[in-house]
């Protein structure tokens, strides 16, 4: 069953069968509304991930994350459309479910900041988790270091509801950073651990008069409600778009490599034997935007292997420089999206990195981050704030979160 947003609707969302430990109306999340990408295992839903390569694939099992949800009382609603492989924003409902009051949460991959692009266009909160402290367990991904489930909500409480669900080991996943993973039982508004903000003045150079404008008035209006406010450098900041470019096309190419139409999801009908079968299989399987970043991944494995490692050397540096400034603040402000940003989706690799530019380095250093309405404003234009933390500080970024909800009421 599926409608203009859905490509999949759940016939019967509040019946989860024999393996709950608990029923909808015992658990946490009872009363709540989710919405998932078809990226996402659920047992019996199909999950082709926005992609032909996987037209026609259902999920055998449930995702960790799902299995946790599904104990925790929450109501599935169905999958909304989604770029193809999680590869940008084309042709994404994510947010028009969530703002037409569809469902209470969403469950999106977060590979270049989708998640909080789209949250600071509907005017909702959204996070995207430390690297490791969520299962990744029956997710569809392209870019396993550079992804992680993102979360979508109207109200951050509900975020951090769904946290502490989904946060946890999993020995199905190998990433997860175990008994170092974070808490968020005690996420309150009350926590203050966060007390000096800074920003990069690198990106900050780069907006146009009006999103600076919206910017410094942020600035300010956080530093009227107690916040310290300090300017930070870091000078290799535009190398955060070269290394996930780099390194993201290779790990696409590498994660793309099953789908042959052999094992599952499409198969041409036009091969005369086996390798023309692979090769046409190929060919029709993906969009041209996710063909130019295989190609560019196969090139940087196969042809210039050089570059590649040396993206990984410079991810390394980044990832010092950026905790070297968590040494002088406790989080890093930016504005969430700019606003040249396009309604309609950038059709080439420039254009789709020209979107991210803002939302990259969270991603590319594995460390949480925050989206949060209504502070980064310019007239009826809303960039979105956007908070980051060091790893595994998702806690004290939620309170945070919470904190600036309540103070922008």
């Amino acid at each position: 069953m599926q409608t203009d947003a859905f490509t999949y609707l759940d016939p019967s969302p509040s019946v989860w069968g024999h393996d709950s430990v608990m029923s909808p109306e015992q658990g946490p999340l009872a009363g709540k509304s989710l919405t998932i990408q078809p990226s996402l295992s659920v047992r019996g839903w199909p999950a082709d991930a926005g992609s032909v390569a996987l037209k026609g694939f259902v999920a055998l099992e449930d995702a960790t994350v799902i299995e946790r949800l599904k104990k925790a009382g929450a109501t599935l609603v169905g999958t909304s459309r989604m770029s193809e492989l999680g590869l940008g924003l084309a042709g994404d409902t994510t947010g028009r479910i969530l703002s037409e009051g569809r469902s209470d949460m969403a469950l999106m991959t977060d590979m270049m900041g989708e998640a909080r692009i789209i949250a600071a266009r509907v005017g909702a909160f959204a996070f995207k988790p430390s690297n490791g402290t969520v299962s990744r367990f029956g997710l569809i991904g392209l870019a396993p270091s550079m992804e992680c489930l993102g979360i979508l909500a109207r109200a951050p409480e509900d975020i951090v509801a769904v946290m502490g669900i989904m946060a946890g080991d999993d020995d199905r996943d190998f990433s997860m950073c175990g008994s170092e993973a974070p808490r968020f039982d005690h996420v309150t508004e009350s926590d203050d651990s966060i007390k000096v903000i800074g920003f990069m003045k690198e990106p900050i150079e780069t907006l146009s008069e009006a999103e600076v404008r919206a910017f410094r008035g942020c600035l300010d209006r956080l530093e009227k409600s107690g916040f310290r406010i300090r300017e930070v450098s870091l000078p290799d900041y535009d190398l955060f778009r070269s290394v996930h470019h780099c390194i993201g096309a290779v790990e696409a190419s590498s994660s793309c490599g099953k789908y042959d139409g052999v094992r599952y999801g499409h198969r041409t009908a036009a091969a005369k034997n086996w390798n023309d079968m692979y090769l046409k299989t190929r060919a029709e399987s993906f969009g041209a935007l996710v063909k130019a970043y295989l190609f560019q991944g196969a090139y940087f494995q196969f042809e210039n292997y050089g570059a590649f490692e040396n993206a990984c050397r410079i991810r390394a540096r980044l990832v010092k420089a950026i905790n070297g400034l968590f040494a002088e603040v406790d989080a890093l402000a930016f504005p969430t999206r700019s606003g040249s940003i396009r309604e309609v989706s950038a059709e080439d690799m420039e254009g789709l990195y020209d979107d991210f530019v803002l939302t990259l380095p969270a991603n590319v250093a594995g460390v949480p981050a925050v989206q949060i309405p209504g502070y980064c404003t310019d007239g009826n234009a809303d960039y979105g704030l956007q908070i980051i933390g060091p790893r595994l500080s998702d806690g004290p970024l939620l309170s945070l979160a919470v904190r600036l909800s309540k103070m922008g009421t």
